[in-house]
């Protein structure tokens, strides 16, 4: 039983790992600190439970989920946040979360549910084990084949047979990234399961990682679909999901298989001069990240560095389009966020005004005195004599 934390605070993956552990050491715990670790570790191990944080640098827990369904259709996800709010959760269960855990998580109820789902498990693979690993090895071998051919490598006594008897009449579509020399392991894991998960939706096929860049689909459209209407939702699923510019081509009908070395040529010609699908929106979803961002980790360093860096964004590129958004300049909302905070835990008397200082991420009272006297023309001792 293998279990994956992803959660960008340190203290609170250590602190379900310890108490898994504690609880249950002959399960594997894994961590990751973002979805982009959490897709390498899923693809190097066998995960069982995934618990996710909401709110992380890049891809949010819930965008995760999403996109890894369709690969992984067997694991179980349970989602844990700082937020109570009902959207949240409702969200969660209807993408297929079994639960919803609010920080900080209480060990006693992690442990049931991990209980729980254990138990559920292992009676699944009673039944499905040896019949699971056999779809699986012959998947795997299947695909190998195919990915040798597509590449135009030789395939020996490998049969295709089985390929062609599936699939009498089909379609390519290959995806290519714009990467340069990113490291772009989580992007071909969204590719990879975006594009399985449509093609299960419109058809009948899989998909192979043709190389660092591009990923190729065989796909048989069922009747009265256009290859239009995947392409459609293939380009709007990774217009959301990815933040570099990426190439979708596809071929007409084929009914022959060796003839994809050759359409696969062809595709690599084309994507060499061909125009990348701009990321049309991707600029506002990465402000609404930033915000949501922001409005959790309002107390620690919120430079406009360090945000513009967890949604990828160039540090100039972000401020003006946080502006757009917002209508407010990035420091000018941040200081407005914090001295609302501010305001709210200068009701509490028993709070010194240096503790109410670092709970919004001010270290120096001074300063932190200095910025709330030019927000609202008094001090914060002078607010609270007041009374507002």
């Amino acid at each position: 039983m293998n279990i994956l934390i992803v959660d960008d605070e340190g203290v609170i993956r250590e602190g379900v790992r310890r108490t898994i552990r504690n609880f249950a050491p002959e399960y594997g715990v894994i961590v990751a600190s973002s979805a982009d670790e959490a897709a390498a570790e899923m693809d190097r191990h066998p995960i069982d439970i995934v618990l996710t944080d909401i709110l992380m640098p890049g891809m949010d827990g819930l965008e995760f989920m999403k996109v890894s369904r369709g690969k992984y259709p067997n694991v179980r996800w349970v989602v844990i946040s700082a937020h109570s709010e009902f959207s949240y959760a409702q969200k969660a269960v209807r993408l297929g979360a079994r639960d919803y855990l609010l920080k900080p998580i209480g060990k006693k109820k992690l442990m049931e549910l991990i209980s729980s789902l254990s138990e559920e498990i292992r009676n699944e693979k009673v039944h499905s084990q040896q019949e699971e690993f056999l779809r699986s090895s012959l998947k795997y071998l299947r695909e190998a084949v195919f990915q040798r051919l597509a590449a135009g490598l030789d395939i020996g006594k490998l049969d295709l047979g089985p390929i062609a008897d599936a699939h009498p009449r089909f379609r390519l579509v290959m995806v290519t990234m714009d990467a340069g020399s990113k490291n772009v392991h989580l992007e071909h894991f969204i590719i990879d399961n975006v594009l399985t998960e449509l093609i299960g939706l419109f058809g009948a096929g899989f998909v192979v990682s043709f190389d660092r860049q591009s990923l190729l689909g065989l796909v048989t459209l069922n009747e009265g679909v256009a290859i239009e209407t995947l392409l459609g939702e293939l380009k709007s699923h990774l217009r959301h999901y990815l933040k570099i510019p990426f190439q979708v081509l596809h071929s007409d009908e084929l009914t022959d298989m060796r003839k994809v070395p050759q359409v696969v040529g062809h595709f690599r010609q084309a994507s060499a001069s061909g125009a990348y699908v701009p990321l049309e929106g991707g600029g506002e979803k990465a402000i609404d990240v930033a915000l949501r961002f922001i409005d959790s980790h309002f107390h620690e360093d919120l430079s406009l560095e360090k945000v513009a860096s967890i949604v990828f964004l160039n540090p100039i590129y972000f401020s003006q389009l946080f502006k757009q958004k917002t209508g407010h300049g990035y420091k000018d909302y941040v200081i407005s966020l914090r001295m609302e905070q501010a305001k709210r835990l200068l009701d509490n008397p028993n709070l010194k005004l240096a503790d109410i200082a670092e709970r919004i991420g001010y270290q120096d009272v001074r300063h932190f005195t200095q910025v709330f006297r030019r927000k609202f023309e008094m001090t914060p001792t002078e607010f609270r004599l007041r009374g507002h």
